[in-house]
Parts: structure tokens; C-alpha cells; sequence
């Protein structure tokens, strides 16, 4: 791309003009150093986004609660930038659940951008593109960002590091999502969510998730989680939910400061690690072959692994002189 040609992009990005958002993304997803130096021009233009964070395990109702979230947050005059998480399809590489699939209803809403990024199971590398597509909706002007991910693994406790706030979602009678609740999701938790109120054994699972937090309340803490009952495919409930984001967003600064410059922190040690690891898979380090070597003589004792980094950092060192 040249330099007149991003240029542009990046002057179309800040207009929100949603086709050179998506360009910017697709850019980033693929790792090209396009995308990189698009970043570098967007970034000093980003971060006033809220970000939140919306997960949960399959079947719970979070694309039905991202799109009520974004009727009622467009009802209040705010440009709404989505971020899809999908696992990626063994065929095709892609996303399974496509930008089309996802809030039809917004497909027509110029205030409305939604994307969906596959994991392709590199989680660092999927945190890296989704705090970089973060700054190119922030940027296009998208004031609030919906991050959505799926399941309740270790991977999506790491997406959720990127957001300003975490909403996690089950439904009654998932007794082994409550226990994946006990097993992470607790913890980074701002807001839980009990969708499909109508069910039978709502109350008691917001009970039991209510008994749970108040097991490890601490009162340093400037913000208790509350436990909220929705109905998303009637919209009964979301309005609380806003509220409650609304109540986090303007009660709890210090603590979204410091979030910010954790996942920054973060951020930079992921990009650090990613790009010296593409360094050394691209032979730009070690000669063609070298790494598989050093693998084979680790295999048979012949080196040790502390001995092989540090002739991996030595020789980039040099290579930076």
C-alpha cells in the first residue's frame, strides 16, 4: 500500500466510512505490515471507546443480548462498534458465524459496524488483532465497543483483558457452567447476567452466583458485581443491564485507569513476543533450518534449552547493532 493510498484509508477510517473500516481490520487480521502501520497512524486518534466485553458459553443468549445492547445504546445516540469472536471453521480458516448472520436488524444502521474474527486457535495472536481492530473502530469514531467471545476458557478470560468492563452470561439449569463460573469467569466478572428468566430455575441461579461472589467479597474493591435477570428475546431486563453498565462506567475510573494500563502492559508484552517469534520463523534471526536444529539438538541432550535462547536473543542483538 502506498503511502497515498493509506493515507486515504486512514482519512475515510476517521470518517467512519465503514467499508475503509472494514478494510483497516481485514488488514490487521491478516497480519500485514499494511495493518501495522495503519495502526501507527490510527492510534493517537483512539482511545476515548468504552469497551465492553461480552462472554459466555455457547447457547446463553449473547448475540440476542449484544443486539438488544446495541437498539437501546443507537436509542441513546451512540455509535456502535461490534466485535464478533467465533471459532474458526476447520475447512475454511474463516469465521463460522458470518458479519451477516450476526444483527440483522443494524445491517442498514450507518451508526452500527459489526465484525466477526475467527481465533484460528492462536489466542496471542487474536488478542493482538482484537485490541488493534479496538483502535481502528475507536478511532472511526464507534464511542462504544461490543467485544463478544465464546465459550467460557481460558481464552476468553484473556480476550477479556482488552475491555473496560466484563458482562458474563449463563442460563438456568447449566449446573457445569456454574461450575465453570467458580472455575475463572468469577473472577474477572463486572456485571453476570442470568439470561432466559421464563426458564425454570432462574432465581435460584442467580442465587447460587450471588452466594459465590459473596464468598470472595472484598471490600477494597470500589464495584460489586451485580447479578442481573434478562428475557433478551423480548428485551425484558436489558435496560438494567445498561443502567448497570452505565453505573460501572461512571463509578468505577480509577479502576478502568488502571485496567488500561495493565492491558497496555499486557499489549506490549504480547506484541513484543509476537513479533520476535515471527522474526525467528521467518529466518530473519536464525539462518533457514537453524531453528529446527537447535530443536533436534535439544532433542538429543546435545544443548539445553536456556543455553539455546540465549544464543536466539544474542544473535538478535547483534543483528540490531
Amino acid at each position: 500500500m502506498t503511502p497515498s493510498v493509506e493515507q486515504a484509508l486512514v482519512e475515510r477510517i476517521l470518517e467512519r466510512d465503514r467499508h475503509a473500516v472494514g478494510r483497516g481490520i481485514s488488514l490487521i487480521e491478516t497480519g500485514s505490515p499494511d495493518g501495522f502501520s495503519l495502526i501507527k497512524a490510527l492510534y493517537g486518534r483512539a482511545g476515548r471507546a468504552f469497551v465492553i466485553g461480552v462472554t459466555g458459553a455457547p447457547g446463553v443468549g449473547k448475540s440476542t443480548v449484544v443486539d438488544r445492547l446495541i437498539a437501546l445504546l443507537r436509542e441513546n445516540g451512540h455509535y456502535v462498534g461490534v466485535i464478533a469472536v467465533d471459532p474458526t471453521s476447520p475447512l475454511s480458516g474463516g469465521a463460522i458465524l458470518g458479519d451477516r448472520v450476526r444483527m440483522q436488524a443494524h445491517v442498514g444502521d450507518a451508526g452500527v459496524f459489526v465484525r466477526s474474527m475467527a481465533t484460528r486457535g492462536q489466542l496471542g495472536g487474536l488478542a493482538i488483532a482484537t485490541h488493534d481492530a479496538i483502535v481502528v473502530l475507536d478511532a472511526a469514531g464507534y464511542d462504544i465497543v461490543l467485544i463478544e467471545t465464546v465459550g467460557v476458557g481460558q481464552a476468553e478470560v484473556e480476550i477479556t483483558r482488552v475491555a473496560d468492563i466484563s458482562v458474563v452470561i449463563t442460563i438456568p439449569g447449566l449446573g457445569d457452567d456454574v461450575q465453570a463460573l467458580k472455575a475463572g469467569l468469577m473472577e474477572i466478572g463486572d456485571i453476570f447476567v442470568v439470561n432466559k428468566a421464563d426458564h425454570t430455575g432462574a432465581h435460584q441461579a442467580v442465587a447460587e452466583i450471588e452466594t459465590m461472589l459473596e464468598m470472595q467479597i472484598d471490600e477494597s474493591k470500589p464495584w460489586r458485581p451485580p447479578v442481573l435477570l434478562t428475557q433478551a428475546t423480548t428485551g425484558d431486563g436489558i435496560d438494567l443491564l445498561l443502567e448497570a453498565i452505565n453505573r460501572f462506567h461512571v463509578e468505577t475510573n480509577p479502576l478502568q485507569s488502571q485496567r488500561r494500563r495493565n492491558r497496555d502492559r499486557l499489549g506490549l508484552w504480547q506484541l513484543l513476543q509476537h513479533h520476535f517469534r515471527r522474526q525467528i520463523e521467518t529466518g530473519d534471526v536464525l539462518r533457514s533450518g537453524e531453528f529446527n536444529e537447535i530443536l533436534e539438538s535439544l532433542s538429543r541432550r546435545e544443548l539445553d534449552p536456556y543455553t539455546a535462547v540465549e544464543t536466539i536473543l544474542e544473535r538478535t542483538l547483534r543483528k540490531g547493532e
